[in-house]
Formats: structure tokens, sequence, C-alpha cells
């Protein structure tokens, strides 16, 4: 029984990633979580072709600026994290866009070592078998954009009324800024907080030049 439990966990994820790198993963266990929790479910699965740029470049910009060039672990935003926490603070993320990718397909929400464990086993089996524009295309599907709300293309139709394709670069910045709270701050509505961040993402953009490589265009 032991070895078998093993055996499923060493296994199964690689066998579930091998499959999601080629075919949209149908649920992640927060859509089910928040289904359950009264929220809903409204997702609808876009490829990055369909994305303009400007939503790609956000997610860098906002969420991880070294993801082109780290190997799934951001080790600058990982120590700072560890120095903040060690002085007092608290336990605060330095997740890279693999790192939550990872998390958000196979793990729960909340802040444990149990699970930052599990997430950093997940992201380097997801680093060896998926290329990154593969990464950030089921990032930008299943990452959490509202209430009951996943992906940015339900997102853009949710908040905007509009296809994904069809975003401008401010509205694209909205819907990246909301992430870290997705509960909590509004694309549709921002507040001023959320429309400083918003504006703060579209400079960034800007300024990472090369870092935006391994995304662009095939």
């Amino acid at each position: 029984m032991v070895f078998a439990a093993l055996l499923v966990l060493l296994l199964g994820p690689p066998t579930i990633l091998l499959a999601f790198r080629y075919v949209p993963p149908p649920v992640t266990p927060l859509m089910i979580i928040r289904l359950f929790e009264g929220e809903g479910l409204r997702k609808s699965w876009t490829s990055l072709r369909r994305m303009p740029p400007s939503v790609v470049q956000a997610a860098i910009a906002s969420e991880d600026n070294r993801f082109c060039t780290h190997s799934g672990f951001d080790w600058n935003s990982i120590n700072a994290a560890i120095e903040d926490w060690r002085a007092g603070g608290r336990l605060r993320g330095g997740s890279t866009i693999s790192m939550q990718t990872a998390k958000n397909l196979f793990l729960w929400p909340g802040r444990s070592w149990v699970r930052k464990v599990l997430e950093a086993w997940l992201t380097v089996q997801l680093e060896l078998l998926w290329d990154k524009r593969r990464i950030m295309e089921v990032y930008l599907n299943v990452a959490e954009t509202g209430p009951g709300i996943y992906g940015v293309a339900a997102a853009a139709e949710a908040h905007f009324g509009k296809d994904v394709a069809d975003l401008s670069a401010r509205e694209a910045a909205l819907i990246i800024a909301v992430l870290p709270s997705p509960r909590s701050w509004s694309a549709a509505k921002p507040g001023p907080y959320t429309q400083g961040r918003a504006r703060t993402i579209q400079a960034r953009i800007r300024q990472l030049g090369p870092l935006l490589d391994c995304v662009r265009g095939e």
C-alpha cells in the first residue's frame, strides 16, 4: 500500500503534466473549492496565439520579471521573502509564474511550508516537461481573475464584455493587476490602487526588452 502510494505520488504528476502539455486542463482544485463555496465556474480556454501581446507582457511585468531566464525559481525573490519572514514579516510568496502554475494545477490555496515544498517539487517537473510558452498559456487560462472567473478570456468577457483578442493594453494590465487578490479587487471597477498597479505594469513592460523573448509569437 505504501509503495503504491509513493508510486502514484512520483509518477502521477509527471503523467498528468505530459497530458496537459497538449490538452487544456479541464478543472483545477481551486475551481472545485470555489464552486462548492457558491462562486460558480466561468472559464474559456484560449490559445496564447489569440491573446494580445499586452496580456503576456503584463503578466511578466507584474508577476515574474525573470520568467524567461530562470528555470522555475527566482532565487533573488525567494531569498528576499525569506529575509522578510526572518525579520518578523509575514510569509509571502516569492513565487514565479511557473510556481503559481504548478500550484494552480495541483494544490490548494493557503500558505504553509508543506504546500510550498510540494509546489517546488511540481515546479521542477513543470519546467522539465513544458516550454515557457506552454507554462504561460496554461497560467493565463487557469489563474483566478475574479469570483468564479478563471483565465484572461473569461475575465475579458466578464469585466469588459469583449473577446480577449480585442483587449486594449490598459484592460490587459487591469486584469493582470488584480491577480494578487482577484476576489477583492476588480478589473471592471478598479479603485485608485488597482489603477495605479495597472499603470505601473504598463510602465514596466517598456523596460523589459529581451526579458520577453521566450514568449514572443511563434
